[in-house]
């Protein structure tokens, strides 16, 4: 059960002279210094629900756009509940990228006040993960995998952990991590305060809510799904083959920097060289690559040394990057949510930007999927008409619609009807009499099923390789050829 309460007198809408600021937030002046040396005055929506409830202990379901600053949200609460109580604080989150992120973040709120942090994660070295473990640190990022790890190896506890968030919790249920988080979460001490935060909040985290929080406060500053409005969005409606030349488009259309979503990690290869080939700066992100390689890419990326990152899933969490311009759906992604984490890498921070998605003639289902998710028609370019709509004469003669279905009497009925080819100096259409072959006629399936048989009456010239030693058929019992008909 949760309650759906604002506590925060301070939630509300706010004109430009009364926006607040952290300093009515109940922060301490040592932080307060830090955020103004940051050039952090005025914190965000989700900021402004999340540090009251948070620094008092209170357990949280925070639901906000990407880019909106959960980082912040939960760790400002964090680091004042860790000053005043000691003991630990553990932050989970679902790829090593987004762990590095949160690190990172944390890092520049606590570092001038002496935190001390770890970060597990898998790909790097035990080694070194332990000399950090052995400093007692006061803030763990960790990936689920890496953290079971060190449990199992008791190279850590989790008896001094009193603050525990889960940050992008429906992406690491998504990614099969449900059953690493109840193991986690049943070794926790249950005097502990628990906050998760995610754009989207299925009925698995509700559960989690339910089973392992106390009365959790949900706070959802937008409803689940919806994207910053100051994302540009567009769909091009596109001929599957020519994904690369519309891309190519983009990449001269924009002259900033470029994110590229594909689906698959050889995509992401692939892709990759193919930009290069052109002269593109363009750097690869994937699971496939190491820690320290995926490290460069991203380091890359960020300084501009790379104008184009071209990325799986991977980076549609935890990537953030300053000055994102476009945002490219090479492929849509395999489920609604992550189009929502994928656009978000743009338009951070109140910045505009901008965000295009190709999809095809046959994708139209998973077009409507989005935008019911997001409560919002996207504008769409079409260069070829969706499937099932009425098409232009030119769409048609395109032949960029679904692939027709056969039944062996239309197939017949269109056989050689109106095809061409030119071979040389001769031109055939359909069965001419012209054709350099010699006119064979027909035979039904038994008669040449009784030629191939060694006891039939009529032998087989040996020139059409259908004699065999082994005195059987070629395949097997004679029957009529079965076509199967699309229906």
């Amino acid at each position: 059960m949760t309650k759906n309460v604002n506590r925060n007198p301070l939630a509300g809408d706010f004109s430009e002279e009364k926006k607040p600021k952290f300093a009515d937030l109940g922060i301490s002046n040592s932080i307060l210094e830090i955020l103004k040396k940051l050039n952090l005055e005025h914190p965000t929506p989700i900021q402004i629900k999340t540090i009251p409830a948070a620094a008092s202990g209170q357990d949280i379901i925070g639901i906000a756009q990407t880019g909106t600053g959960k980082t912040f949200a939960f760790g400002i609460p964090m680091l004042e509940r860790l000053g005043k109580l000691k003991g630990q604080g553990l932050v989970i989150a679902p790829t090593r990228e987004l762990a590095l992120q949160v690190d990172e973040s944390i890092k520049k709120l606590g570092q001038p006040l002496g935190l001390r942090t770890a970060v597990l994660i898998g790909g790097e070295s035990l080694d070194r993960q332990l000399f950090h473990l052995r400093k007692k640190p006061h803030i763990i990022v960790a990936t689920p995998g890496r953290l079971i790890d060190h449990l199992k190896r008791r190279t850590f506890r989790l008896e001094q952990v009193n603050t525990l968030v889960i940050d992008e919790a429906d992406m690491m249920l998504d990614m099969g991590f449900a059953p690493q988080i109840k193991e986690i979460l049943d070794q926790m001490p249950t005097t502990r305060q628990t906050m998760l935060f995610s754009a989207t909040m299925p009925a698995a985290i509700v559960k989690i809510a339910a089973n392992y929080m106390k009365l959790p406060l949900s706070i959802e500053v937008a409803p689940q799904g919806t994207t910053a409005d100051q994302i540009d969005q567009e769909i091009f409606i596109i001929r599957g083959d020519e994904r690369f030349d519309h891309l190519v488009k983009v990449l001269d259309t924009y002259s900033g920097s470029v994110l590229v979503f594909v689906r698959t990690k050889h995509g992401v290869k692939n892709l990759t060289m193919k930009l290069q080939s052109l002269g593109h700066r363009a750097t690869e992100i994937h699971s496939n690559l190491s820690l320290g390689r995926r490290r460069t890419a991203l380091e890359g990326f960020k300084s501009k040394k790379e104008r184009i990152l071209v990325a799986t899933d991977v980076a549609a969490r935890g990537l953030d990057v300053n000055g994102i311009e476009v945002v490219v759906n090479y492929n849509l992604p395999d489920n609604s949510e992550d189009y929502v984490h994928r656009i978000g890498r743009t338009a951070r921070a109140g910045k505009s930007g901008k965000a295009i998605t190709f999809a095809t003639i046959d994708e139209r289902k998973e077009v409507m999927a989005i935008e019911r998710l997001i409560n919002k028609n996207i504008k769409r370019t079409e260069f070829v008409k969706f499937a099932g709509e009425k098409q232009s004469g030119s769409a048609r003669s395109t032949n960029s619609g679904r692939r027709k279905s056969f039944t062996p009497s239309s197939f017949a009925r269109n056989s050689f009807r109106g095809a061409s080819s030119k071979i040389g100096d001769q031109s055939f259409q359909g069965a001419s009499s012209t054709s350099s072959k010699p006119y064979r006629k027909k035979v039904s399936a038994s008669e040449a099923a009784r030629r191939s048989h060694p006891n039939s009456s009529t032998r087989v010239n040996s020139t059409f390789g259908n004699k065999r030693s082994t005195g059987k058929p070629f395949f097997g019992k004679a029957v009529a050829p079965r076509f199967k008909v699309n229906k």
